[in-house]
């Protein structure tokens, strides 16, 4: 998978919302909150539902939003998760390589092990 810059990614995501934001508040006459609140909610996949809009435009629009917003924020999301998890295998790393690794046979014994009887 291909990996994209963070700067890519943001600058991405405010496009998108700041052009649906524009969108709804030129099309729609919400106000900008509004406008914003929706297009959070939408590409989000969220959807209240509190917002719909009215007119045929608006509502082409917010098909066009769905596929190209909601590719974004996935791409945005999935990069977070990727960033996440490389962080973790980079610690797990360090810990190994710190604490060591036992091979099974140097394992100490398990502390609740039974005893074998004496034999005399």
């Amino acid at each position: 998978m291909k990996q994209f810059k963070l700067s890519t990614i943001l600058l991405s995501l405010i496009a998108v919302v700041l052009s649906g934001t524009i969108f709804f508040r030129l099309v729609e006459g919400w106000t900008w909150l509004d406008s914003y609140f929706f297009t959070v909610i939408t590409i989000s996949t969220v959807g209240y539902g509190e917002l719909v809009p009215a007119t045929a435009l608006g509502k082409i629009g917010t098909t066009f939003l769905i596929f190209g917003g909601l590719g974004v924020f996935a791409v945005a999301i999935r990069e977070f998760a990727n960033f996440h998890m490389q962080k973790r295998e980079e610690h797990t790393e360090w810990l190994v390589g710190h604490l060591g690794h036992r091979k099974a046979d140097q394992d100490p014994p398990a502390a609740n092990e039974d005893e074998q009887p004496d034999p005399h």
